[in-house]
């Protein structure tokens, strides 16, 4: 039989997302954003991204049908992001999935949002290597990864965040710069006209395949307050900042594969959309003879399709589907690609 078409719909922070995924190929999918509401308070506001999803949910679910060519009886699975990510945006996505699994009676499965963006790069390059080493580069998450079967295995973790992600460390340094948000972008298109050398950042933890960018983050603070009462040379400060964070990126990154014996790495979140993370990841990768993946820029950040590309993966492998009081987990840790946390009322019985 015909693998059927999985619904993808992702509300975890500020896009709301819409997929649809059949057998590994993407039929179609809309995304909105709430970004430009959130731009003049510096960053996400929960209750207004919670009130964003309510609005454009149903919309963006009709975008992606009419971009397939499609309707609503054509499809034969839901997937929803159920976590990580903030409490209320991950409500109305869960609700309008439930809400459309039951009316259409087909089955329902949470995905883990991280396992999203993994699952992204099999829309375009087909299905991931076994093992693959992942390095996943969000506003919120950066971590390290060696991934068998995303649908059916547990995911290793070799390193994660200890404080600020890639993301984070971006958008807190671009604030401090007088560049605008979200600051991911902003330091990308800044660093162009910058040098690289110009100055000395840190490069976090060498040693180790974690993670950490709150050091990086204050070192950029100091270096622009260095400069009060003068001009500050924003594009060399941000080219020197984005080159620190490809450096440490990249660097353990490629040192995993080595250790791991693993031909593989794929690149994927919002970050992987930046310029030099893609650039010195290829040099990098060529120079080690390992095979380097990277989503387009439209799957790099948070969208349906992603999500859809997990139920797909998870119908396919013959996963079962969420209970009917599934819920969220707004801090759910990474561990396998499905993810049914079920009430508490349910959980403490």
């Amino acid at each position: 039989m015909k693998p059927p078409v999985v619904l993808g719909i992702e509300s975890s922070c500020d896009e709301t997302g819409a997929g649809l995924v059949r057998d590994g190929r993407l039929l179609g999918h809309a995304v909105a954003s709430s970004m430009d509401a959130h731009a003049r308070y510096g960053g996400v506001v929960p209750e207004i991204a919670a009130r964003a999803h309510l609005h454009a949910l149903r919309p963006v679910v009709q975008q992606a049908l009419d971009e397939a060519g499609l309707g609503l009886c054509d499809i034969g699975a839901v997937a929803v992001t159920t976590g990580p990510g903030l409490s209320g945006a991950l409500q109305i996505g869960l609700a309008g999935a439930k809400g459309l699994a039951y009316a259409l009676g087909v089955p329902l499965y949470g995905v883990h949002h991280l396992a999203g963006h993994v699952a992204a790069d099999t829309l375009e390059h087909g299905p991931l290597p076994d093992p693959c080493m992942v390095l996943i580069v969000s506003g919120g998450h950066t971590s390290l990864l060696l991934v068998r079967d995303l649908a059916r295995d547990p995911i290793t973790h070799l390193g994660d965040t200890l404080d600020d992600a890639a993301g984070e460390c971006f958008d807190k340094v671009a604030r401090v710069f007088g560049l605008p948000y979200p600051g991911g972008p902003a330091i990308d298109r800044a660093a162009r006209d910058g040098d690289p050398r110009a100055v000395g950042f840190p490069r976090p933890l060498p040693g180790s395949y974690d993670f950490s960018f709150s050091g990086l983050k204050t070192a950029a603070a100091r270096w622009a307050e260095g400069h009060a009462g003068g001009a500050l040379p924003v594009a060399d400060g941000a080219a020197s900042l984005q080159e620190a964070v490809a450096d440490a990126l990249t660097r353990k990154a490629v040192a995993a594969c080595a250790e791991h014996g693993v031909g593989t790495l794929v690149v994927v979140g919002g970050v992987a959309a930046n310029s030099r993370v893609r650039s010195l990841a290829e040099e990098r990768c060529r120079a080690a003879g390992i095979a380097l993946r990277v989503p387009p820029l439209r799957l790099c950040t948070d969208n349906g399709a992603m999500i859809a590309a997990v139920g797909d993966l998870l119908v396919r492998a013959g996963a079962e589907p969420a209970p009917l009081d599934v819920s969220i987990d707004p801090s759910a840790p990474l561990e396998r690609a499905a993810l049914h946390p079920v009430a508490a009322a349910r959980a403490a019985a």
